[in-house]
């Protein structure tokens, strides 16, 4: 079993177990029927995976480790919000009539700000930084701009990601304020961990741990059975990760530059309802 797997197994059975139901609430998703999505929810959790010892990729399903990456790709290096760039249809359903989704994620990291030392967008200032400042405890990005959150289609989930240098080591936290469990957690835990492994490569460094912390984690109503259902499949160990070490540059990354080699995972063939 992963330890991607074991921390999934034990959130999902601590949610389902002790968490709180907000079917008395007026909730803002719904499901494609019109009726109102609710959850389950634990808040404040932490996970935490060391990037050294194994990549944290869940075996319990396939994660989509392509498409993931293809998406991460388009908010930080495309720093895109046009779904025409994108390889997948996930965004689909929050995109307006032209492809957009507004000023949100890629958007909001390619804002050009002004420093003493130049004019950076977001993600540029952190590969400036953990070059030339490692020892600064201000390197981090934020998607959350009050001022644009009118014109983003949707609020930014994943909004935050703080860097830390120890030594040689790069380490990271991941803020998010909502995650479901069932379609994104693993997707957005191996994206995150694919950016560490990224940015601590063309930074001379090596990844170290990622930290997931997450405030509203939940499992929908119509998500619970199956839940239960793939918390039941055998796992197995993770794959092994690599990436292609002749890469220096962050922008000439693509999807072709990250394997995962013997990757097994059990079969789950249910179709999976997304709350809108």
């Amino acid at each position: 079993m992963s330890r991607a797997d074991e921390l999934y197994k034990a959130t999902c059975l601590d949610i389902l177990e002790n968490g709180f139901w907000d079917t008395a609430l007026e909730v803002r998703p719904h499901w494609a029927d019109g009726t109102p999505a609710h959850t389950v929810k634990k808040f404040g959790v932490v996970n935490r995976y060391n990037l050294q010892e194994e990549f944290p990729i869940m075996t319990l399903r396939r994660t989509a480790f392509r498409s993931c990456i293809d998406e991460l790709l388009w908010i930080w290096q495309k720093k895109s919000n046009s779904i025409r760039d994108l390889g997948s249809h996930i965004w689909d359903s929050w995109a307006d009539e032209n492809g957009s989704i507004g000023k949100a994620y890629g958007y909001q990291l390619g804002v050009k700000h002004q420093y003493p030392e130049g004019e950076f967008d977001q993600v540029d200032r952190v590969l400036y930084d953990l070059k030339h400042n490692p020892a600064s405890r201000r390197i981090l990005t934020n998607l959350y701009n009050f001022a644009d959150l009118h014109e983003m289609a949707l609020y930014p989930c994943a909004y935050s990601m703080t860097f830390n240098v120890s030594g040689n080591t790069l380490n990271a936290i991941l803020n998010q304020r909502s995650q479901d469990m069932l379609t994104a957690n693993n997707w957005n835990v191996c994206q995150y961990a694919v950016l560490v492994h990224m940015l601590a490569q063309v930074s001379g460094l090596q990844a170290g741990e990622l930290v997931h912390v997450i405030a509203d984690c939940h499992i929908y109503d119509r998500h619970v059975p199956l839940v239960k259902k793939m918390l039941e499949n055998p796992s197995y160990p993770a794959p092994r990760f690599t990436i292609d070490s002749g890469v220096t540059n962050f922008y000439a990354f693509t999807k072709d530059s990250f394997q995962l080699e013997n990757y097994q995972f059990a079969a789950f063939d249910e179709k999976i309802p997304v709350a809108i």
